[in-house]
């Protein structure tokens, strides 16, 4: 069997498959190509999606941050409002102090100036007080003087702090013993001291009884009552008023004349008659003379 004749064959079958061949290289390489490119745009694709993860990651600790810094602002404003509504309130609160400390001082000052206004006028009385109770005095002064001038051409009759003092002893009106009786011999006298009395105004008169050294203080002190009681009745009968009399007994306290002489308690036994202004008595009372 001869094979010559088809020899051309085998190059007509190495033509066909070299285009064969070179389209699969290329495919080839076109998958690497692709598989490359793929690759690449892979690995940058994974390089953006962890950067991207990164920047999601820092933006989301960035924005916590940032809520957390908000949240501290809300707080922070929060406070502020609060310390801004509280200044507020306190700003209203000494506005009001202000006002109601300005109206007080206005008030202490108007206070302060009527004070004032009613010190000086209380001075102004108390100065036209004074003058009148000087002219007052130097008007008692005087009548006092011009009385006790009176009453010692009567009886001894001296100068107290309260007025006068008139004593009525044995050289005047003598008493006896153990007596309280008013002698007829005497009463010529009271008449007299009587009539003059009777011309002074504002005046009170207090009769006060004394004894002798003989007896109980008690019995004394009501013997010396009922010699007061003796002379006052007589100045009533004369004409004086007994609303502005008072009597008082002393006993034998006070005596005049130290001693146990007949003298002495002779001068003992007596009255005293007080003349004092209203205006210097005590709750009503004659002071005690001395």
């Amino acid at each position: 069997m001869s094979f010559s004749p088809e020899a051309p064959e085998p190059e007509e079958s190495g033509l066909a498959v070299a285009p064969a061949k070179s389209h699969g290289q290329l495919a080839l390489a076109l998958a690497v190509i692709a598989i490359g490119l793929s690759l690449v745009l892979g690995f940058h694709y994974l390089r953006s999606v962890r950067r991207l993860e990164r920047e999601v990651a820092q933006l989301s600790q960035q924005t916590e941050a940032f809520r957390r810094l908000v949240e501290r602002a809300q707080d922070q404003s929060q406070t502020l409002v609060q310390q801004a509504s509280q200044a507020a309130t306190n700003a209203q609160v000494a506005a009001q102090q202000r006002d109601l400390a300005k109206q007080a001082q206005e008030n202490s000052e108007a206070q302060a100036q009527l004070a004032r206004q009613q010190a000086a006028a209380e001075q102004q009385r108390a100065n036209q007080a004074t003058q009148q109770a000087e002219e007052y005095r130097q008007q008692r002064e005087t009548e006092l003087a011009q009385l006790q001038q009176a009453l010692s051409q009567i009886a001894e009759t001296r100068r107290t702090a309260m007025g006068l003092v008139m004593t009525l002893d044995s050289k005047s009106v003598r008493f006896d013993f153990d007596k309280a009786d008013v002698k007829p011999e005497y009463r010529d006298m009271l008449n007299r001291i009587a009539g003059i009395l009777m011309t002074i105004k504002g005046y009170r008169i207090a009769v006060y009884g004394y004894t002798d050294d003989i007896g109980t203080q008690t019995y004394n002190l009501q013997l010396s009552q009922r010699r007061a009681e003796a002379v006052r009745d007589f100045l009533v009968q004369a004409g004086i008023s007994p609303t502005i009399m008072t009597t008082k007994g002393f006993g034998k306290s006070d005596p005049r004349v130290p001693g146990d002489s007949e003298q002495a308690r002779a001068a003992n036994r007596r009255v005293e008659i007080g003349i004092v202004d209203s205006r210097l008595l005590t709750n009503g009372q004659l002071a005690t003379p001395n």
